[in-house]
């Protein structure tokens, strides 16, 4: 059947970055007197996010994104994935024998820096394909939601990079609880759109997001780009 809605995911379906996330680190490492490889973290950065636990903290799950305490557990759980790929990487500091290792933590203020800089547009880029497709879709009538694992910085961004417009809820799994492929962020978008499962089909290119849209009873539409 012809879908009323579409859940959506983000990165890597909406959007994606213009430079590496190693590039990025490197240059912020290097402002708090840490020199590291880009190449390095982008070889660890991959293997150390698929292993972390889930970005969502039952103990805060609220529909609302401007909670204090939500973005310090945002924070804290960004740093201490920073903290692991500089030590894999070899991260090294400005004194001797001040390297990030498996017992050191590199500067707090740079979890921090760097949880801010991932929240401002110019890092990011739309997929060429996105915007006519979503007025598309909202000409048509559907109603479209984003669901992502990520975080309360996500509404913001997804507005600053102009596809706000178009969105009628953005649901994050820091806020719900919940991580794809667990059921819970679908069934959140599904409450705020008003619809059932039978009705939307979720679009994504990462395979939680298939396995969390079947589990909510969710047609999984694949998107695969280069």
């Amino acid at each position: 059947m012809t879908p009323r809605g579409l859940l959506l995911d983000a990165m890597g379906t909406l959007i994606g970055l213009r430079s590496s996330v190693g590039a990025t680190y490197a240059e912020l490492a290097a402002h708090h007197g840490l020199t590291v490889d880009p190449a390095a973290i982008d070889r660890h950065f991959p293997r150390i996010y698929r292993q972390a636990p889930p970005l969502a903290f039952p103990e805060l799950a609220s529909p609302a994104l401007d909670s204090p305490a939500l973005e310090e557990a945002e924070i804290g759980w960004w740093s201490a994935r920073i903290a692991e790929v500089l030590a894999a990487a070899g991260a090294e500091g400005q004194g001797e024998d001040e390297g990030v290792g498996a017992e050191s933590e590199p500067p707090p203020e740079l979890g921090r820096a760097l949880f801010r800089r991932f929240a401002q547009a110019d890092l990011w880029r739309v997929y060429d394909d996105v915007p006519a497709h979503l007025e598309a879709w909202h000409r048509r009538g559907l109603r479209l939601a984003v669901v992502s694992n990520f975080d309360s910085r996500l509404p913001g961004l997804l507005d600053s990079l102009g596809l706000g417009e178009w969105l009628e809820a953005v649901v994050v799994s820091s806020a719900v609880g919940a991580a794809k492929p667990d059921p819970r962020p679908y069934q959140q978008a599904l409450a705020q759109l008003n619809l059932t499962a039978s009705e939307v089909w979720h679009v994504g290119d990462s395979p939680e997001d298939g396995t969390g849209a079947h589990a909510a009873g969710i047609r999984w539409v694949t998107v695969q780009r280069p």
